[in-house]
């Protein structure tokens, strides 16, 4: 049920788009980005509207090619993305905000519990991928006697 203080929290109003981040979600995220390098040249673009624009791509979907042009170019918003996926920069604010959530929810950290149903674990199915590698299995040893018999 919704309740006046989640209305609160969710409202979108007053930003620019409903995907932009808004102060308090940016104080939350920003010490988790790493800071520019130091020698060579000074990062120009302003990582929190690199975040706004990687939201945006996300919440509504589009192309790369469509984001608003107020947004800093995909070029270099697409580069940083493929940065921070490689430098563990995104699972550390996954994490992060996985945390906040639960914590305001009133819950462990951690969850203690998982369930795994069966559309969630299922193998491999007909006609799929496979579930194992040919190149992982042992050999079978044939021999005459088991092609004859």
């Amino acid at each position: 049920m919704w309740k006046p203080e989640h209305r609160a929290a969710a409202d979108r109003r007053g930003l620019r788009y409903d995907s932009d981040l808004t102060d308090a979600e940016w104080a939350l995220v920003a010490p988790l980005i790493r800071p520019a390098k130091r020698g060579g040249r000074p990062r120009t673009v302003a990582v929190r509207e690199v975040l706004n624009a990687i939201f945006s791509v996300l919440w509504t979907g589009c192309p790369w090619k469509a984001l608003p042009k107020d947004l800093p170019p995909r070029s270099t918003v697409w580069e940083y993305l493929d940065l921070w996926d490689w430098d563990g920069t995104l699972l550390r604010i996954h994490h992060a905000l996985y945390v906040e959530v639960r914590e305001r929810a009133g819950r462990e950290a951690s969850p203690t519990t998982a369930i795994i149903d069966s559309q969630t674990a299922k193998g491999a199915v007909k006609g799929g991928a496979r579930s194992t590698r040919p190149a992982m299995m042992r050999a079978k040893r044939w021999s005459a006697a088991s092609v004859t018999s």
